[in-house]
């Protein structure tokens, strides 16, 4: 089994690196503290072509696979989680609409994300449901040529600048289903403020990227704009699930890395006692273990990426990348912030961004608790505990 990168892949990270190099530690340091998207990082990658990397190249995409799409993602992600949280809906999140779409609905949607000319956002999460999607309130009733939809949404990442959403609803109430999974519809479509009310939340860190809440009263949609079967959109969303882990995972690990190079830099030049405080074992141990943590996620994100990209099950390797990027990560951050002391306290030595950024590899998309639980009934066999 050959785990290094081929000719083409290095390729590709070598020239996300090039762009990455350009947008230094600082500039991420004054985008999170004015709470301003990175534009001008994003543009760049749109010129350089990176926003269309896993769709179809007759759209205008590169048409590569999720190995290739982890591989770019762990590379901006070393610049903070604010950096793929900038692009990563973009990216990958309308990936629905390239494997369930319509070819007119493909010619329609995707040559304007890959040229950087629509944003959108993906809008499944509710106040009240948390990660039980099949229990979502929000309701598409059909009327005519169109749905009129009404309902809430919450954690929606870059609504502040959509002009499109991800939406998924229901289209037949939760006790009407024979199945709890059925009657769930998904649409791609114009993000309406006049019938869309956006509202952001304050929250701790990656504060570049806004996340928010979202309520809807009377979003008129059009048929034209539903993405499939009404009512197979829980089938829609599970045939992104898998990928979105992969690509968190990447997130995790890039961030992660990058935060426990700082860390053994500041060891090797920080002098105490007349010496290096990385010549202390209970320096260097502490970091030589993230970095084990960090390398093991990394080979379970590219063996998940792999059996996506053949085609073969992934469910449980891409939630353990996930579970072991969002460890390593977190572990990283507060790791680096120790191995500073004091410094690593103050917003100069960035450290303690990334530490405030790791928390969401625990909660976010899906919590650790949750990864556990799906390993203990897909791995061991035990009974479902929710």
């Amino acid at each position: 089994m050959d785990f290094s990168l081929n000719e083409e892949q290095r390729a590709i990270e070598a020239a996300i690196g090039e762009i990455c190099d350009v947008y230094d530690d600082n500039y991420w340091l004054r985008a999170e503290n004015e709470k301003r998207f990175p534009q001008e990082f994003v543009d760049d990658l749109v010129k350089a072509g990176w926003m269309g990397v896993t769709m179809p190249q007759e759209y205008g995409g590169a048409g590569l696979g999720i190995t290739e799409a982890a591989i770019i993602i762990k590379r901006i992600s070393r610049l903070g989680a604010n950096a793929s949280s900038a692009v990563h809906i973009n990216m990958f999140g309308p990936h629905p609409v390239v494997v369930f779409g319509t070819p007119e609905q493909k010619a329609r949607f995707l040559p304007p994300l890959i040229e950087g000319k629509d944003r959108t956002c993906f809008g499944v999460t509710e106040p009240n449901v948390g990660l039980d999607t099949t229990h979502i309130k929000t309701f598409a009733e059909r009327k005519g040529d169109r749905y009129v939809v009404n309902g809430s949404k919450v954690w929606i990442s870059t609504a502040q600048i959509a002009n499109k959403i991800l939406l998924v609803t229901r289209t037949t109430k939760f006790e009407d289903s024979p199945r709890p999974t059925d009657g769930l519809t998904l649409f791609y479509t114009d993000l309406d403020r006049s019938k869309i009310t956006v509202r952001e939340i304050p929250k701790m860190g990656r504060n570049a990227v806004d996340s928010n809440e979202l309520f809807i009263d009377g979003l008129e949609i059009p048929i034209e704009d539903r993405i499939g079967e009404e009512g197979k959109g829980f089938e829609y969303l599970l045939h992104g699930l898998n990928p979105e882990r992969v690509l968190i995972a990447g997130t995790n690990i890039g961030a992660g890395q990058a935060v426990i190079d700082k860390a053994a830099k500041y060891a090797r030049e920080r002098i105490v006692f007349g010496r290096p405080i990385g010549m202390n074992q209970g320096i260097q141990h502490p970091l030589a273990d993230c970095w084990v943590r960090l390398q093991a996620a990394e080979t379970m994100m590219f063996k998940a990426a792999t059996l996506y990209d053949q085609g073969k099950p992934c469910g449980l390797e891409a939630n353990m990348a996930k579970y072991l990027g969002g460890d390593a990560y977190f572990e990283s951050a507060a790791r680096a912030v120790r191995t500073h002391g004091g410094f690593g306290y103050a917003k100069e030595f960035h450290v303690e961004r990334y530490y405030r950024e790791a928390i969401m590899g625990l909660i976010g998309p899906v919590s650790h608790e949750l990864v556990l639980c799906h390993i203990a009934e897909r791995a061991l066999g035990l009974p479902k505990s929710y």
